[in-house]
């Protein structure tokens, strides 16, 4: 490039920014979060409040009748939450080929746990006569899935010792990837496969768990079917993403004896207040609102024997961890049985090292062998990952009839589509209602007030910028600039842009063209975009793929809340405060938000216009990949409604130039 080509080009980006720098509003006030995040801690204080609440109802728990109700309550809502289970089906288990081993063979299983859906496994088993005890090894999130070194050196010690291990890959690692590129090759690592087809799932009123967890129970239901496992003692373990299964599993599944989650146990405030929200199958709908916390994971199965495997330097915060573990030992004793729960803490960092390792299996001989004696773990050799490997090419999806989470996840959108159909032949007001009931929409009536505080004026040819703060009385501030014409015609226009009222806001732009009509534009930030776009680090792949918001979406998620309801609840409120009969304009990422806010209350508008904006969630269902739809997802909503339902609601009121894709593509 020459000189002053890239002279100019230095020029306009400096200018650019200047610009941007002039029309913003907000200022970071000392003593209170920066506007990025803002968003953050309007829900990590609800976050507080919904364990404290929590907190209270725990310590009525007095007696075993307390508890066994509470199991009850809380099993029931958990998978209520999950969208609850198909139905079973044939596993069509074959081993395809055994290792022999010093102590111990290895045999590569594969089962289906839905038909076509299939999981890659390895059984290691003593090289003594069973029956023998096993213990479910579900894996954390390592990209080689079971045949990371750590769930290998796991599962040896444990067949060493007298238990069969079988370890399998969770959907999204190992062999069991759900995106390939073109040669066969995963395309995203295992926290971005997991998100991926959870944010489908959440449309369905389904969860990424909910996968992982029928993976987990015919994975037992498996060990059953085998004449050389002992079906009355089975335990599970699992360390990281695999001590969230481990959890979920234990919780839900009575056959689980002995259980031992490994660096994942800490709990929801703790967690909220460090690293936040991780991936989509480790959020449960709902869960914080309802007071499941992590220690009701434990406190579910009591008095079953469970062990916390826990690291002193652990980004799963190890106090947490301790207080976890207290709530659930004050309820093992309360049962009798306070020896069955305990905790053992490794001053390291994540991760099932040996000590971790020893102290599970030590733990599974105690409670599935009544054996006590210490153990040690000697030298042992992993398979290489080709090795390890159960199917001919190395991934299921390239077996004949394999069925993948998407496939599996547009076959139900299928079925709701006709509910869907019939719900909105009953009646567009009955159904409207019910759109605003799970989008967590409240009634314009009940939109809260706001303040609106001056913050400056810009004057431009033929018109000024003022700069402006809307404070609801009961949410995060709203950046706004209003654009006023010298001539002003009376018409309002609401502009709410995806990237922020800033986006558009340029002279000569789009802003200024409506302006020169005679229009006064209110152009603002909804929460979360703009200026209060979240800044937290990191953010790395998943804010990129799936919405800056990700952390954000995934507490209002836990807090039976919807980020999109809120956004859209923030149209209503500013269009009420500007008199209403406004025109409203959503582009892209605020699009649905405008959408939903005009449906419910279109009386509030005299045009709607939406640009570049969602055309449907099926397409998120029904596609491998999607771009920046997480924020805007409802739990559950088609089973009630899609985007199209909406717009067919405002008949003529409404006008879409380029409707976009789920990757967030338009012609």
């Amino acid at each position: 490039m020459k000189p002053i080509a890239t002279l100019g080009i230095l020029i306009a980006l400096t200018l650019g920014a200047l610009a941007q720098a002039e029309l913003t509003v907000l200022e970071t006030e000392e003593g209170q979060p920066a506007p990025g995040d803002l968003l953050y801690a309007y829900f990590q204080e609800q976050v507080h409040d919904a364990l404290d609440a929590r907190q209270e109802r725990y310590e009525q728990i007095k007696t075993p009748e307390d508890v066994a109700a509470y199991q009850e309550e809380l099993k029931a809502f958990f998978v209520e939450q999950l969208g609850g289970f198909p139905e079973r089906t044939p596993l069509n288990a074959r081993t395809v080929e055994t290792l022999e081993r010093d102590g111990y063979r290895i045999e590569k299983v594969i089962f289906e746990s839905r038909p076509g859906f299939h999981v890659t496994a390895l059984l290691h088993l003593p090289d003594s006569p069973g029956p023998y005890p096993a213990v479910l090894v579900p894996c954390g999130h390592s990209a080689t899935g079971k045949a990371a070194e750590a769930y290998q050196a796991g599962s040896i010690l444990l067949a060493r010792n007298g238990m069969a291990a079988l370890c399998f890959d969770p959907f999204g690692q190992g062999e069991r990837y759900q995106v390939l590129d073109e040669d066969g090759n995963r395309k995203y690592g295992a926290t971005t496969e997991h998100t991926l087809a959870g944010t489908g799932c959440i449309l369905l009123g389904l969860n990424a768990a909910t996968y992982e967890i029928w993976d987990g129970i015919r994975a037992i239901d498996y060990l059953e079917s085998r004449d050389d496992i002992d079906p009355t003692r089975i335990g599970c373990a699992g360390n990281s993403g695999g001590g969230t299964q481990t959890s979920y599993f234990m919780a839900l599944d009575d056959r689980i004896v002995s259980a031992a989650p490994a660096c994942y146990i800490t709990s929801f405030r703790r967690l909220t207040d460090t690293i936040g929200p991780q991936d989509a199958e480790q959020n449960i709908h709902g869960q914080i609102a309802r007071g499941m916390d992590h220690a009701d994971y434990i406190i579910m199965r009591a008095p079953q024997p469970t062990l916390i495997c826990a690291a002193t330097h652990d980004f799963f915060d190890i106090d947490g961890t301790w207080d976890s573990f207290r709530q659930a030992k004050r309820i093992y004793t309360r049962l009798g049985f306070a020896e069955a729960v305990d905790l053992v803490e490794t001053d390291a960092g994540h991760g099932w090292n040996e000590d971790l390792r020893v102290g599970t299996v030590r733990w599974m001989r105690r409670w599935l062998l009544d054996a006590h004696e210490p153990i040690v773990e000697h030298e042992y050799t992993v398979l290489s990952d080709e090795e390890a490997r159960c199917t001919e090419h190395g991934q299921v999806l390239l077996m004949e009839g394999a069925r993948s989470i998407y496939d599996i996840n547009a076959e139900y959108e299928a079925q709701l589509a006709e509910t869907r159909r019939a719900i909105w032949s009953g009646g567009q007001a009955a159904a409207l209602a019910r759109v605003r009931e799970i989008a967590r929409i409240c009634p314009l009536d009940e939109v809260p007030d706001c303040t609106v505080e001056s913050r400056g004026t810009l004057e431009r040819d033929g018109y000024r910028i003022e700069k402006l703060v809307f404070t609801p009385s009961d949410g995060i501030v709203i950046p706004a600039l209003r654009f006023v014409p010298t001539d002003a015609s009376g018409a309002v226009c609401l502009y709410v842009h995806g990237k922020g009222k800033q986006a558009e806001a340029e002279a000569g732009g789009a802003l200024e063209a409506l302006v020169e009509q005679g229009v006064t534009v209110v152009a603002v930030d909804l929460p979360g975009l703009g200026e209060t776009t979240s800044n937290q680090d990191p953010r790395g792949g998943l804010a990129r793929q799936f919405s800056y918001n990700w952390k954000e979406f995934f507490l209002a998620y836990k807090l039976d809340k919807s980020l999109l309801g809120m956004r859209a609840e923030c149209v209503l409120m500013l269009a009420r405060e500007l008199g209403g009969g406004v025109q409203v304009v959503g582009i892209g990422k605020a699009g649905p938000a405008v959408l939903h806010a005009a449906a419910l209350e279109p009386g509030l508008f005299s045009s709607v216009r939406l640009e570049r904006s969602l055309e449907t969630w099926t397409s998120v269902v029904t596609t491998k990949e999607n771009t920046q739809q997480l924020a805007n997802c409802v739990h559950g909503a088609l089973r009630v409604y899609d985007l199209p339902d909406l717009v067919a609601s405002l008949g003529n009121k409404i006008t879409i130039a380029d409707p976009a894709d789920a990757m967030g593509n338009w012609e």
